[in-house]
């Protein structure tokens, strides 16, 4: 492992300790390295009308969108305490797989257990653009 995944994995396990996960207590970090070399990251964030919460992933891609970085990243981490690694739940393949296709994704635990996968492996047949457009009709 290089240093910039050592890196990945220190931002994005000391990022999950600021989750706020009160009620499944499953903390997430996900933090991404840009072209530049910096790093970004993001917590999940959870709330007691559970449909409200946010996972860390989804943060991470708003951040990103916001700040005008989205199309710079290079790789990603995703630390969860899980073994093995947990993946993104599907409602984050899916926002991750509307920017990042092919990125390589470390998913890891502090056990020294970690998976490296990308999106297109984790969500084949994504749903996408495409399938917007088919759906239109011309009036």
């Amino acid at each position: 492992m290089n240093n910039s995944w050592e890196s990945l994995r220190e931002a994005a396990h000391g990022v999950a300790k600021r989750a706020y996960a009160p009620y499944s207590r499953f903390y997430v970090g996900a933090s991404v390295e840009l072209k530049s070399g910096e790093i970004v990251s993001a917590c999940n964030v959870e709330n007691v009308s559970y449909g409200l919460s946010v996972c860390a992933e989804r943060n991470l891609v708003g951040r990103l969108r916001a700040d005008g970085t989205i199309a710079q990243v290079q790789r990603l981490a995703i630390y969860t305490e899980a073994s093995p690694p947990s993946a993104p739940c599907g409602m984050c393949r899916q926002v991750l797989s509307e920017f990042y296709g092919d990125l390589e994704i470390l998913l890891f635990n502090d056990k020294g257990e970690e998976r490296r996968t990308n999106i297109n492996a984790l969500l084949p047949m994504s749903f996408s653009v495409e399938e917007l457009k088919t759906g239109q009709q011309e009036s």
